[in-house]
């Protein structure tokens, strides 16, 4: 005969509830373990160096010799000095140009190059993503070359339709319209392989359904493309926008020094 007990069996209790304790002790030594690498990386190479960078913000350090503490006074210079709130001032006109050209550009030909209807997709793909892995300083020296006034091609197919323009990088006017479009070349693959990767995701069946509820191309962009790319768009934007805020190379090489009055009288 077996009796059989309808109570749980239970562990006998730890003395002084050492159990408990030494277990969670173990879990945050454990996490705090695999965070130390990551934070001790995050220390030495982000946080030191901004409060650094801030630190020498209100002193006088040239790099050489004893630094003084001079408090706002750097911080003076930079927004009462003419040449650096013009500048200051260019970048945000390049920022307001530059970022909805690329990110439309790329947004439109990711959606072409996402139709089963385009023959050599791949080919396409290939050729348009190339401006992007060439060397930021070999493309600005090609289209420096391609818009020089006296040798560049670009001038001598005008030429032939009666049509003949001077430095565009010189030009007052044309300059930064110049090297935004020169920018947006350079960039745009990027963005537009953001953007394909994104559109691949979204799934079919939502196309077909609508499109047998009479939906055309425009209606089924708006109500399906744009918002299930919202999450996208919205990463493409702040990237393009870093970008755009921190671009120097490209305009200094296409420009040069003799040639940045042209962009100071924006």
């Amino acid at each position: 005969m077996t009796l059989t007990s309808n109570r749980r069996f239970r562990p006998p209790p730890q003395i002084g509830g050492r159990g408990p304790l030494r277990g969670r002790v173990k879990r945050r030594v454990t996490i705090v373990a695999f965070l130390l690498p990551a934070m001790t990386i995050l220390v030495a190479f982000v946080f030191w160096p901004m409060f650094a960078a801030l630190r020498l913000s209100f002193t006088d350090a040239s790099g050489f010799g004893q630094e003084e503490w001079v408090g706002f006074e750097n911080y003076l210079k930079v927004f009462t000095e003419p040449n650096i709130v013009r500048a200051m001032g260019n970048t945000v006109l390049y920022t307001i140009l530059f970022t909805p050209i690329v990110v439309v550009l790329a947004l439109m030909l990711a959606l072409a190059l996402n139709s089963p209807r385009l023959p050599l997709r791949g080919v396409f793909r290939t050729g348009l993503f190339l401006p992007f892995i060439v060397s930021l300083a070999v493309a600005a020296f090609a289209w420096q070359y391609l818009l020089d006034p006296q040798v560049g091609l670009l001038n001598y197919w005008l030429q032939s339709f009666g049509i003949r323009i001077g430095d565009v990088l010189q030009d007052p006017i044309l300059a930064m319209p110049t090297v935004v479009l020169i920018a947006v070349w350079k960039t745009f693959p990027f963005y537009m392989i953001v953007f394909l990767a994104g559109v691949q995701e979204i799934p079919q069946g939502l196309y077909e359904a609508a499109k047998m509820d009479g939906a055309g191309p425009i209606t089924r962009f708006i109500n399906i493309t744009v918002p299930l790319l919202s999450n996208t768009t919205g990463f493409v934007l702040v990237i393009a926008t870093i970008a755009a805020l921190q671009a120097f190379d490209q305009i200094y090489i296409l420009t040069g020094e003799a040639r940045t009055r042209a962009l100071r009288q924006w």
